[in-house]
């Protein structure tokens, strides 16, 4: 293993920041239950309180709208349901939209049935097939429930950007409801939910540098919430029953401060993508980068080489001290086919290589990434050229 090691996953997991270590510190040395009302439970409920303002303005939402979750598939599995309240009343969702290209969290439906979830294709570059979409929901029967979409904003694997304005436009006209995974564009993008973007946002804590283990929904309005998928002491409004985790609370607001702040590096960010690009292109020619024609998330980048299988890069990256994904790395360390790509219409045999930095990533670690695709690029000449003298 390489002494010298340089951190391209990000979108797997960005490093815990300084700030997010130091606010959960500081937590775990308040030892109270934030729901007790003595002076130790107020002070734990304060720092609560204030990372839920820390991670609303991320997003420019209310306090009031954030819900604490622990994570970003407990926030999926939440909203992905038929059963929805109105104050009082019932609501029901009778048919979930999501796009093919989707995260697990979202494809596999939540608490919907299978029969009752519809997928809706997309282009080369993974863009959402609007047309289907406003097809789709035009023929939705209102009669039985509303219709329920939900997408990723920007793609974990591609980092391929949503029109998300417009898929907004089309569930609105239809009289549906819009769940957005932000997981991957929080922090990289701006995000303006009272603005129209969505209905509800899904949000990751150790995306944007927070502790692992907590995420939210936020939601643009709080008329209408889905049943709890955790039923409790009444927690989080009664949207989400159990203690708050205290300490990742903390570090999510904490990292939600510092990713608002550090929009805008996102420039420096895609800098630094583009010329990882420069050195791919130059070093394996034959490269195909996947979602070019489309906007991208300024720190992704997603490529095949002709001839390299991803898994065996992957190994190769790691061992010259470059740690990088195969695709996504939300199977549990599973490596396969991507879905996404075949989602794209580019096959099930087809494996790619996941490069996603952050403003943390230096000269240093670019030169480690180039050292390696140079070692790499020039074993596969040596094994061509040995294929061609043994075909002749």
């Amino acid at each position: 293993m390489a002494a010298k090691r340089a951190y391209l996953d990000y979108n797997a997991s960005a490093p815990l920041l300084a700030a997010a270590r130091e606010a959960m510190v500081a937590a775990l040395d308040l030892s109270a239950n934030p729901s007790s009302v003595h002076a130790e439970g107020r002070a734990a409920r304060r720092l609560v309180e204030t990372a839920r303002r820390e991670v609303a303005a991320l997003v420019n939402a209310r306090p009031e709208h954030v819900v604490f979750t622990s994570g970003a598939t407990e926030a999926a599995s939440t909203l992905l349901t038929p059963d929805w309240q109105m104050g009082r009343g019932s609501v029901r969702m009778s048919r979930l939209y999501v796009s093919a290209a989707d995260h697990p969290c979202l494809l596999n439906g939540g608490r919907f049935p299978a029969a009752q979830v519809t997928r809706i294709g997309v282009d080369a570059n993974g863009i959402a097939d609007l047309e289907a979409l406003a097809a789709a929901l035009g023929g939705h029967d209102k009669a039985d429930g509303l219709p329920l979409v939900a997408i990723h904003a920007a793609n974990n694997e591609t980092g391929v950007i949503q029109p998300i304005d417009r898929i907004a436009g089309i569930v609105k006209a239809a009289g549906g409801i819009l769940a957005v995974d932000a997981v991957q564009a929080a922090g990289r993008v701006s995000i303006d939910l009272p603005a129209g973007y969505a209905d509800y946002l899904i949000l990751s804590s150790h995306k944007i540098g927070g502790p692992k283990g907590v995420g939210a929904i936020v939601a643009a309005a709080d008329l209408m919430m889905p049943k709890p998928l955790i039923n409790g002491g009444g927690q989080e409004k009664g949207h989400r029953g159990g203690t708050e985790n205290l300490a990742a609370i903390a570090g999510f607001g904490a990292a939600a401060r510092e990713a608002l702040a550090g929009l805008q590096a996102m420039d420096a960010v895609r800098q630094r993508r583009d010329e990882i690009e420069a050195i791919v292109k130059t070093l394996a020619p034959d490269v195909e980068i996947f979602g070019t024609g489309a906007p991208r998330l300024a720190n992704t980048t997603f490529f095949a080489i002709a001839n390299v299988k991803a898994e065996t890069a992957q190994i190769a990256f790691d061992l010259a001290g470059v740690a990088l994904s195969a695709g996504s790395a939300c199977s549990s360390g599973k490596v396969g086919p991507s879905h996404v790509l075949k989602a794209m219409g580019y096959g099930d045999s087809l494996g790619a290589l996941r490069v996603s930095i952050g403003s943390a990533t230096g000269a240093e670690d670019i030169e480690l990434f180039r050292a390696a695709l140079a070692g790499i690029a020039a074993r596969q000449t040596a094994r061509d050229k040995a294929d061609r003298g043994k075909a002749a």
